[in-house]
């Protein structure tokens, strides 16, 4: 039997590399795995062999012990990958096609998937819609950051390349199909950007990177971009973008400096639930980022929210936010009719058409991302440095694919 080894979470702070089975078409019982998942059968799956798998900022919650995942959880749900094997149930999808990987798991079956709301399969995840692979409470699939991997329902999720040379030419773009490109993206087009839009793009994480790429694909006159973290701040400039530092005080201000008012017509909050306050000394206050975003987003605007945000987080900093409640000023957005669009991105809606856009060199999202490939071997290093403030995107290497 093929080996098979895998990213898991062992504790707050840690991940190690461990030995896994090699995928079959059955879920087995294991961490996580809800258990009205225990046994079903996956005809209708593929079994991938992994051609790059992503560090992502989401798994990075879970890894601080900002979650209630379960010790030996696989990680990993940003997934490209070769077809080595096909369920009986599978008609179009090969052996040896090159795929990208939603990371909603979706059935393709149900109201939500027909109406093209894949983030929130009914379906797929016992405990509530939507589901992922490798994550705490999303019905136990396991995670990417592996040699193997399974894919269910893969006719409707996959996303085949259509020529395999140039796929992996384009590897490191393509890879960001997965997640973080179409959810900036998501964020972006749920925040009203389109021609002349300005933005605001709270957080220059990747996510906060790949919304400021898709705002000025989008066609945005000028797309600012908030942070701490200087390292970060300087690869959003690195492709265009305003950027302001937090650190120096709250956002409005400095938004007038750039643009003479101080106010945006769109906002993107690509940090989530971890968001800290303003100033030099911030500390986290999980509220500031939405607050502030009602603050400068003008008056019938909107706002994308593509950072995550919890129902269960056993270090929030009171009783409230430890159930995901936070204090936000409501009455603000009302006064001014802001829309406001959260969720899982429904990865599907948009990565055909960002593919389109990579392969005939309409933009560079691993570069404006900063993509470093590592060895799987490597993982918690990533994790750390990631961790650490890194202003780099992490693309692990399981079998060798990447250069």
């Amino acid at each position: 039997m093929t080996g098979n080894k895998a990213v898991a979470y062992k504790e707050p702070g840690k991940v190690e590399l461990i030995d896994i089975d090699y995928p079959s078409f059955e879920l087995q019982d294991g961490p996580g795995v809800n258990p009205a998942n225990v046994g079903r059968t996956v005809p209708h799956g593929v079994i991938l062999k992994t051609v790059a798998t992503n560090i992502c900022g989401s798994d990075q919650h879970m890894v601080r012990g900002r979650t209630t995942a379960p010790p030996n959880l696989v990680l990993g749900h940003e997934i490209t990958g070769e077809v080595v094997e096909v369920g009986p149930g599978v008609e179009f999808i090969k052996v040896g096609d090159i795929c990208s990987v939603p990371f909603n798991i979706a059935c393709g079956r149900c109201r939500n998937c027909k109406e093209r709301k894949t983030g929130i399969c009914l379906n797929v995840n016992p405990d509530r819609p939507g589901s992922a692979y490798g994550y705490v409470d999303m019905g136990g699939w396991v995670g990417g950051q592996a040699n193997y991997v399974l894919v269910p329902y893969a006719d409707w999720n996959l996303l085949k390349f259509p020529d395999k040379d140039q796929a992996l030419e384009k590897i490191m773009d393509l890879t960001m199909l997965s997640d973080i490109f179409p959810t900036g993206f998501h964020g972006a087009v749920t925040a009203g950007v389109g021609v002349g839009s300005t933005v605001y793009v709270a957080g220059a994480g990747p996510v906060g990177l790949a919304a400021a790429t898709s705002a000025h694909l989008l066609g945005a006159a000028v797309v600012i971009v908030g942070d701490l973290n200087a390292d970060r701040l300087a690869q959003a400039r690195s492709f265009g973008c305003e950027t302001i530092d937090l650190a120096e005080g709250g956002p409005a201000e400095q938004i007038e400096q750039i643009l003479g008012v101080p106010e945006v017509d769109c906002g993107v909050d690509a940090v989530g639930f971890e968001a800290r306050g303003h100033g030099h000394d911030a500390k986290e206050a999980p509220a500031t980022v939405l607050n502030s975003l009602m603050e400068v987003t003008a008056a019938g605007g909107a706002l994308g929210i593509p950072g995550l945000y919890v129902t269960g987080d056993p270090g929030g900093v009171d009783e409230a936010a430890k159930k995901g409640a936070l204090s936000l000023s409501l009455g603000t957005g009302w006064a001014k009719s802001l829309s406001f669009t959260t969720g899982q991105c429904p990865v599907m809606k948009y990565n055909r058409q960002l593919m389109m856009a990579i392969l005939h060199d309409k933009v560079s999202i691993a570069k404006n991302v900063n993509a470093k490939a590592i060895t799987l071997e490597d993982a918690p290093r990533g994790y750390a440095e990631f961790d650490a403030g890194a202003a780099t995107k992490y693309v692990l290497n399981p079998n060798g694919y990447l250069s």
